[in-house]
């Protein structure tokens, strides 16, 4: 039985995508081994990567200048490889960061190791707006009200909040480079990138299986990584050698390249957006007509992609994860860090999923209200 999976990450898969796998696992077109057996530099699983990145540049309106990497590490192993590749790119050694909840301020803490990092703005404390006061990390600091400093190597966000479940997606033009983390919503909506210089991700919400982080870089940011960065994570390197200056995770990355094979069957991006927007607004309608259930996420910021809510009454938290998982709803205990409950719907999440939540929360609300 397949459950309904609203695990943050790794995510559920789309079905067909996992049956595809199964069906290749021990025998990949016709080759008579596994793509986890093949050498990551012959021909055939060359074939693989390349169709990955043509598949990702095609789908994200990647342009010509910017390069597209398999990282190794995952996202969060970027937090330290930015600033070990980028920090130096003027002379500098700054960055500055904008904080909105536990992810951005991992970021900002890891890069501390590696220059002079600044907090460029932050929704880490109350904020009065709309006749209420907002609690820390339930917002984000708008960009007017952003101090970066014109000589930063690059100034860093993040656009989904996995943990708080925040985004924000409305990157302004500005002079520095703006690197944006944009794992817990890649390939839900578009990127624009007149405005981002490096947008990156971990594959495992969006776009596959852990094991790696997709990333698009601006090409002239390349080649200026520390000496004391590791070669195999000099960005330059990984481009130049089109991912393979070491042996990759293969098959992290033929996943991903099955992946966004099943996003262009249903419609690219755009078609994504306006389903996951679908989704969302139907579960937020929900919560906001309840008095039994709450969302704490200022409006104007909630999430697409995470949605955190709370019970009223705590008491009832352990019951609805029993019962919830017995109806077959995985994987909804928030982060410990915030208590309560989470529903990631990812894109491979149907609004089906959705609909079968709020039916089981109508009904236990009716239960225990």
């Amino acid at each position: 039985m397949r459950v309904w999976n609203f695990s943050a990450g790794p995510s559920m898969l789309p079905l067909e995508v996992l049956e595809q796998a199964a069906a290749e696992m021990t025998d990949w077109h016709g080759t008579g081994m596994s793509i986890m057996e093949m050498s990551h530099r012959s021909k055939d699983y060359m074939g693989v990567r390349d169709e990955a990145e043509a598949d990702l540049r095609a789908l994200l309106s990647v342009p010509d200048d910017f390069a597209v990497l398999f990282v190794q590490g995952g996202a969060q192993g970027q937090n330290g490889l930015l600033p070990l590749n980028l920090i130096q790119r003027n002379g500098s050694g700054k960055a500055d960061y904008v904080l909105s909840g536990s992810w951005s301020v991992k970021s900002c803490e890891e890069a501390q190791r590696y220059g002079d990092i600044r907090v460029a703005g932050t929704s880490g404390q109350a904020w009065q707006d709309q006749g209420k006061e907002w609690a820390p990390w339930t917002w984000f600091p708008e960009p007017s009200q952003w101090d970066v400093r014109p000589d930063a190597a690059y100034l860093h966000v993040c656009t989904n909040e996995t943990i708080g479940g925040v985004e924000f997606n409305d990157i302004p033009k500005l002079d520095v480079p703006v690197v944006a983390d944009v794992s817990s919503n890649i390939l839900s909506c578009p990127i624009d990138f007149s405005r981002v210089s490096v947008a990156y991700a971990g594959a495992q919400k969006n776009a596959g299986m852990s094991g790696i982080a997709l990333m698009m870089i601006r090409k002239d940011l390349l080649g200026h990584a520390m000496d004391l960065c590791p070669s195999a994570f000099n960005y330059a390197n990984i481009e130049k050698q089109q991912s393979m200056f070491n042996t990759p995770p293969t098959y992290s990355i033929y996943m991903a390249g099955l992946m966004f094979k099943w996003l262009e069957r249903q419609g690219g991006v755009a078609a994504m957006q306006a389903r996951n927007a679908a989704k969302s607004e139907a579960l937020y309608g929900f919560l906001d007509a309840s008095e039994f259930y709450t969302n704490t996420v200022h409006p104007a910021y909630r999430s697409r992609m995470n949605v955190p809510f709370l019970l009223r009454d705590q008491s009832l938290d352990a019951l609805f994860l029993e019962q919830a998982t017995a109806a077959g709803l995985t994987s909804l205990k928030g982060h410990k860090s915030v208590g309560g409950m989470r529903a990631s719907i990812y894109n491979a999440m149907p609004l089906e999923g959705v609909q079968a939540l709020i039916d089981f929360m109508t009904e236990f609300e009716r239960r225990n209200g």
